[in-house]
Order: structure tokens, then C-alpha cells, then sequence
């Protein structure tokens, strides 16, 4: 089968198309053949090799997330799955490929209404925007910073914020016409990247998805008990903050970080079933590329041009 596979990890040209086996599933686990594949930050992080290879090697294939058609069960897997139209987490890869295998403990079966290609954007980022102001404690009448809210959790964030009843949901991206989208969705108020713009000072809660060496300034940016989550380090690791909380002791504020590795399986699949009710999020798709073009997509991602969530199609 065909597949696409990180040979060098650094820059997008690392990223080949290959003929692979076809995967079998084993016990407890189900063969998708995908038909919507989701291209998200945490396959730019594998692929740049960010926080190191994690492990991996080279001819890993990337991808975390997919939709598709159930094509066979391993030992243990109820017969009834066969046929039946998914989602699933493929972890830290496989999904780049046109058959992934996958935990039956991490497939969610897909309502009618629901497109793979929408299932894909939102499958994954929903979640982690959800429960990061859960983690957050957001309640109504907050002021709430996204961090480089122009992917699909930023999207989704925005979007759960203002339903909260946030008091003011501000956002950092890179130009006024993400700045005019987002607004779309419910933000109040855009910064540039660094921060700057029309926007409160300080913020009750901060969903950061950026990370890297401007990290500091922004914790600074907490009121007195401020919550600062960290959902994902597109900029690269955070820069030192021991200096920054020790200067802040006093106004007690909270950083945490977030994945849903840490989150029991069935509240996941409550919140994911919840954000896939129609009218509830918007799924909002960049572009839809086919498999042999992702290291294009990546290409686009590193460049910053991505609004929303590139989805590919064997």
C-alpha cells in the first residue's frame, strides 16, 4: 500500500512517498481504510524532530488521526465493526497511509451527518481545546488568551470560549486577515504574535499552543491567579521560566500542560461525541490535498499559511 514516510526528519523534503505492507490487525485492534487524514501540529513536531526523534526512527509514517471505512478485526473485535464508518487515534503515527490500524479502545464510530474530512479536523483538536479550559477552570465573566489560534484547536477555542461566556477572548496570529476570521468565530480581540495590539493587559486564562523562547513574556501577561495551559509547542520548547514564576510568587498563578494521553477513554469519547453534534464547532479545512502531496502540507504548516487544518486523501 501506499504510504508516506518520514526518511530524514527535519524539513518537509525528509517526507517520501512509499510502498509499505499492508498492516494486520492484531487483538483488539480494527484495519481502517482511510478515507480523511488529519494533518496537525503534533506531525510537524514528529517530523522536525522537535523534541527529538522520541524514539523514532527513520521510514516512520507519520500521523495521528484518521477517518475511514472498517476493512477487517483482530481476534477479540466484534464482527459488527466491519463496514462501519470511523474515526480514530493512531497515536504517534500510521495515519499517512491508505489502510491504518488502530486500538479498538481508541476507534469512535462516526455519525451519519458527519464527513471524514470534518471528522478529521475536529476529532482530535475539539478535545484537547475542551478540556484544556477545563483544566483551566475558565467560568464566565474571564478574559481568555488563545496563543497562535489560527490551527484547529486555536480555532475550536475561540469558539468554545465565547460559548463559556468568556468576558473577552483575545488572539495572537500572524496577520489582520486571520485576526478578521477568527474574529468570525468569536474572538474580541487580535495581537500580533509578541502579544502587542488592542487587547486587556492580563488574561484569567491563556491556552498556549506555541511554546518556544517567548513563553516568559507571556506568563507575565497572567492576572493574579492566572491559568496558563500548554497544549502544544509549535515554536519549539518554552524557554527557562524558573526566573519568571519566582518573580510572579506572589500572585499565584498556575501553568500546567495538557494531552489527552491523560484523559480516561470514556470522557474523551463523551466530549469528542458532544463537539461532533451538528452546529456545535465549525470544522474549518484549509485545503484537501492528496497523500502524495503532505510533505506540501507540512511545507505550508512550517510556513505558516495553514488556517484551520490541511486534510489528506489517499
Amino acid at each position: 500500500m501506499k504510504a508516506i514516510a518520514i526518511q530524514t526528519f527535519g524539513s518537509s523534503d525528509g517526507m517520501q512517498v512509499v510502498e509499505v505492507p499492508t498492516p494486520v490487525p492484531s487483538a483488539g485492534q480494527v484495519q481502517i481504510r482511510t478515507e480523511a487524514i488529519g494533518v496537525g501540529g503534533v506531525d510537524a513536531i514528529v517530523r522536525r524532530g522537535t523534541l527529538g526523534t522520541l524514539g523514532l526512527s527513520a521510514g516512520h509514517v507519520p500521523g495521528s488521526e484518521v477517518a475511514g471505512v472498517v476493512t477487517d478485526v483482530g481476534d477479540g473485535v466484534d464482527a459488527s465493526w466491519m463496514g462501519r464508518r470511523v474515526w480514530a487515534f493512531t497515536g504517534m503515527g500510521g495515519g499517512y497511509a491508505e489502510q491504518a490500524v488502530v486500538d479498538l479502545a481508541d476507534v469512535v464510530a462516526l455519525p451519519e451527518h458527519l464527513s471524514g474530512i470534518d471528522a478529521v479536523t475536529l476529532g482530535s483538536a475539539g478535545p484537547v481545546a475542551h478540556f484544556a479550559l477545563d483544566r483551566a477552570r475558565l467560568v464566565a465573566g474571564e478574559s481568555v488568551l488563545v496563543r497562535g489560534a489560527g490551527g484547529s484547536i486555536g480555532i475550536a477555542a475561540v469558539e468554545l470560549a465565547a460559548i463559556a461566556g468568556a468576558s473577552s477572548v483575545s488572539v495572537t496570529t500572524s496577520s489582520d486577515e486571520r485576526g478578521t476570521k477568527l474574529r468570525s468565530f468569536g474572538a474580541t480581540d487580535v495581537l500580533d504574535r509578541d502579544g502587542r495590539g488592542g487587547a486587556p493587559d492580563t488574561f484569567d486564562v491563556i491556552v498556549d499552543i506555541v511554546a518556544g523562547p517567548n513563553f516568559p513574556d507571556f506568563v507575565e501577561r497572567l492576572a493574579d491567579n492566572g491559568r496558563l495551559v500548554v497544549v502544544g509547542v509549535v515554536a519549539g520548547p518554552p524557554a527557562e521560566i524558573g526566573p519568571t514564576l519566582m518573580r510572579n510568587f506572589r500572585r499565584s498563578l498556575t501553568i500546567s500542560m495538557l494531552s489527552l494521553d491523560t484523559i480516561p477513554t470514556a470522557e474523551r469519547d463523551r466530549v469528542r461525541a458532544d463537539l461532533f453534534t451538528p452546529g456545535r464547532l465549525h470544522a474549518v479545512v484549509d485545503e484537501v490535498l492528496p497523500l502524495d502531496r503532505a510533505a506540501e502540507a507540512h511545507q505550508r504548516m512550517d510556513d505558516g499559511q495553514v488556517f484551520g487544518r490541511i486534510v489528506l486523501t489517499p
